[in-house]
């Protein structure tokens, strides 16, 4: 899952950030209201975390825009303690939950899980289903009735978005800005190395989803008919 994590605090969004990186988050960190604006809008976003207190543009103008816009990723709004009419004014605006600072981390966690769950491909345990597989984004734990994979972050992440788009072709550029960011130097073949990894573990767990490719389009997953 990728965060974005807009907020001026330096110190405070650094230990944030380390925080969701060892719990399988992949963040991307800005301090400027009007930057975070434009990393909100690329669309790559799983999730924000958005600070109401901002240089150049503030949360709550920032949250109208992405809503306005068509941005649907839920969106936490960070609040200083008593500002109860911006708390009220964000939820208005679209944000999905507020939370006061300071705040323990644990709370934070807790909270993206439970708008993960909201996901309709997600099941209560967070799990996603789909053929003869089982994914834990949370765990990175691929399974099926042969046995259990660990896959590396990167490898989730394309893993989710694949399963996160059912029916769906993912084309390449979309696989880099998802999983790698949209400002990165990732190329084609990063995404087909990653792909033929992916492919070699469902090959390992006797599994009947295949990643198909889409000739100059992307890729997508089947299942066979016999599947649930």
């Amino acid at each position: 899952m990728r965060v974005l994590l807009v907020e001026d605090e330096k110190y405070l969004a650094k230990a944030v950030a380390e925080i969701l990186k060892k719990n399988n988050y992949t963040v991307d960190m800005v301090h400027d209201g009007q930057e975070g604006l434009e990393y909100a809008l690329s669309g790559i976003y799983d999730l924000i975390i958005l600070d109401i207190m901002l240089p150049t543009m503030d949360g709550l103008a920032i949250l109208q825009s992405i809503r306005k816009s068509g941005i649907e990723a839920p969106v936490i709004l960070l609040t200083a303690k008593g500002q109860s009419e911006d708390k009220v004014k964000g939820l208005d605006y679209g944000a999905d939950d507020y939370l006061a600072k300071p705040f323990h981390t644990n709370e934070l966690l807790a909270r993206l899980r439970a708008l993960q769950r909201r996901k309709p491909e997600l099941n209560n345990d967070g799990v996603i289903a789909y053929g003869d597989i089982q994914f834990s984004p949370h765990s990175l734990q691929l399974k099926s009735e042969a046995g259990a994979r660990e896959l590396k972050l990167k490898e989730a992440q394309l893993l989710e978005l694949l399963l996160s788009s059912q029916n769906r072709v993912v084309s390449k550029q979309a696989i880099i800005d998802k999983v790698w960011g949209y400002d990165s130097e990732a190329e084609d073949n990063h995404v087909e190395i990653h792909i033929s990894r992916l492919r070699k573990h469902l090959a390992e767990l006797s599994s009947q989803v295949r990643i198909n490719t889409i000739r100059g389009a992307g890729y997508t997953l089947t299942k066979d008919e016999g599947d649930s």
